[in-house]
């Protein structure tokens, strides 16, 4: 068998699938392997390129895979697509991964610490909390709406939806009342959470160098700054400072600079 070079890992919750190709791209290795098995295998083969998606579970993948000596490339699925050549499924996202991760114009994501995934943890944790919060808030006002409570949209008017739930006087039936009041403690308590969340980001943001200097920047506070400095890949990814403004999506049109 040629010397492998260049590995792609099709990554699953229990069966993945290795593409192994040699220097001139030729495919030497197609296997299948079980969650079990995927350290022990990558411990046996001399370091090469090892190429994931930079999806769920690939930055463990990544960090342990790495211990091994092998370097290690995450691609974005979107940069993977093109590559692959036939029907979809693991063995073609194998190969296509494998292919992708040579190409010279390549972008890769770096490998997060754990360190770096537990901080972020708390910004994804958040905006679940949000998206739920919202989804009550919406409730609420929607089953009032049956009853002729009309509240503007907002999370800034969700004190007066629970106001009249809470109004002894209010038209609403008691059985109603009974159970919007289980939405009105669902929206209390993710209150509470969400600020418990908002005060150890600030917190944080006052422990972080990096985070500091960008509070000095007028309209960038705790929140914004913490995510900059905890979810933004290394300041050498970019080229140039507009393409860290294309990574946020702040993509300013030349034309525009000039009218």
């Amino acid at each position: 068998m040629s010397e492998i070079i260049t590995v792609g890992v099709d990554l699953a919750k229990n069966v993945f699938q290795v593409h192994g190709a040699d220097a001139s791209g030729r495919a030497v290795l197609r296997k299948k392997l079980r969650r079990m098995q995927v350290l022990e295998f990558f411990s046996q083969l001399p370091p090469c390129i090892v190429a994931m998606e930079a999806c769920g579970s690939a930055h463990f993948w990544g960090r342990e895979i790495g211990k091994l000596g092998h370097d290690i490339r995450l691609i974005p699925p979107a940069y993977v697509k093109p590559f692959v050549k036939r029907q979809k499924n693991d063995a073609a996202d194998a190969e296509a991964i494998c292919e992708a991760a040579v190409r010279p114009t390549m972008r890769f994501v770096p490998v997060k610490s754990e360190e770096a995934q537990g901080a972020a943890m708390i910004f994804r944790v958040r905006e679940l909390l949000i998206r739920q919060r919202t989804q009550a808030i919406n409730a609420l006002r929607g089953h009032l709406t049956e009853f002729g409570q009309i509240v503007p949209q907002g999370a800034a008017n969700a004190s007066k939806l629970i106001a009249i739930v809470e109004n002894p006087d209010s038209s609403i039936p008691t059985d109603a009342i009974a159970t919007l009041k289980v939405l009105v403690l669902a929206l209390a308590h993710l209150e509470a959470e969400i600020g418990k969340l908002d005060a150890e980001i600030a917190r944080r943001a006052k422990e972080n160098d990096v985070a500091r200097r960008l509070m000095t920047i007028p309209g960038i506070g705790p929140l914004i700054a913490t995510a900059i400095a905890v979810l933004a890949p290394p300041p050498e990814t970019f080229r140039k400072a507009r393409d860290f403004a294309a990574w946020l999506g702040h993509v300013i049109d030349p034309l525009w600079l000039h009218a």
